[in-house]
């Protein structure tokens, strides 16, 4: 406080008053403090008028507001006092900004090697707090049925943000399409043997993949589980799809990420826990088309040190 707290002159007898002025100041700090330290979270575990508990108010940011499933998990967490807001973007380059900046406390929309490169190139420290989902990344297409198909020179977009972009070149080049010039731990265009391949990539933002599967010039498309299913896309259509399973998938599993600080955070943790019930990870499954598989067995510690591995892992490719 910029002003000090005024000191009156002894009176006769006066001890007792000065005892209960003195008393009134703490109590009124107290009270300025409480109010101005809910004030700052954003929610509060003080008492409502009717007596009961106000609801915790959590922000979690996705790309893909509109699945059912979050509708489901915002009711389970009603249901132990956490009101869970569901907070919509449109493109992957925002939610991670909005949880450093404090406009929201998690986001659920990225995989493990995506926070490592937004971490690498942004120099921000956000921490996966649980496992959600993983999902095979497709090539579509509407002019041929299998990979033998394609022939030299067609165009196949695919995302172009720096992990989703690898992930798909390895894609291609799992399906035979595209050949690498060594072996990148992190490919890019300019890893392409383009001689030895038979397509040409056209990167593009990744929620643009899908609208360029009817396009004259594209004969295949890479597109994320989400906007293929917005697009409205038969989800076990795709061409070729890498395997989830796979020992080198790690990177690719989605976690809810947080703030550093809010790592251990008790009420996020148990967001985390409310998302693998039953009731939301049968969502998750059914509105991906049942190629989503599920990550289990994933602490945030464990989740961590893939992170920190990761990372580690696109600077040495640098």
């Amino acid at each position: 406080m910029s002003e000090s707290v005024p000191v009156l002159p002894p009176k006769s007898g006066g001890g007792r008053r000065n005892g209960l002025i003195a008393g009134i100041v703490v109590v009124a700090l107290v009270v300025v403090g409480a109010i101005a330290y809910f004030a700052t979270r954003g929610s509060s575990d003080e008492p409502t008028a009717d007596g009961s508990t106000a609801p915790t108010v959590v922000k979690l940011g996705t790309t893909d507001v509109a699945q059912p499933h979050w509708e489901i998990l915002k009711d389970l967490a009603a249901e132990e006092n956490i009101d869970l807001e569901i907070v919509g973007f449109s493109e992957y380059t925002q939610p991670n900004p909005a949880v450093t900046d404090g406009d929201i406390d998690l986001n659920a929309f990225q995989h493990i090697l995506y926070l490592a490169d937004h971490n690498n190139n942004t120099g921000d420290d956000l921490q996966p707090i649980g496992s959600t989902l993983i999902v095979p990344l497709p090539l579509y297409s509407e002019k041929h049925t299998t990979v033998d198909e394609f022939t030299k020179g067609e165009q196949v977009a695919i995302p172009n943000d720096a992990t989703n972009q690898a992930r798909a070149l390895f894609v291609l080049e799992g399906a035979g399409l595209i050949a690498f010039t060594g072996d990148p731990r992190s490919p890019t265009p300019d890893d392409i043997d383009t001689a030895a391949s038979t397509v040409v990539v056209r990167p593009v933002e990744a929620s643009q993949t899908a609208g360029l599967i009817g396009d004259p010039d594209i004969a295949g498309v890479i597109v994320n589980n989400n906007f293929a299913s917005d697009a409205g896309f038969d989800l076990d259509g795709y061409v070729y799809a890498d395997d989830p399973s796979s020992a080198g998938a790690q990177p690719y599993i989605n976690v809810i990420a947080a703030r550093p600080e809010d790592a251990d955070n008790p009420v996020y943790q148990r967001i985390v826990e409310l998302y693998h019930d039953p009731s939301v990870t049968e969502s998750v499954v059914e509105s991906s088309g049942g190629t989503a598989v599920i990550v289990e067995g994933y602490d945030a510690a464990k989740l961590q040190q893939v992170l920190k591995d990761t990372q580690a892992n696109l600077k040495a490719a640098g």
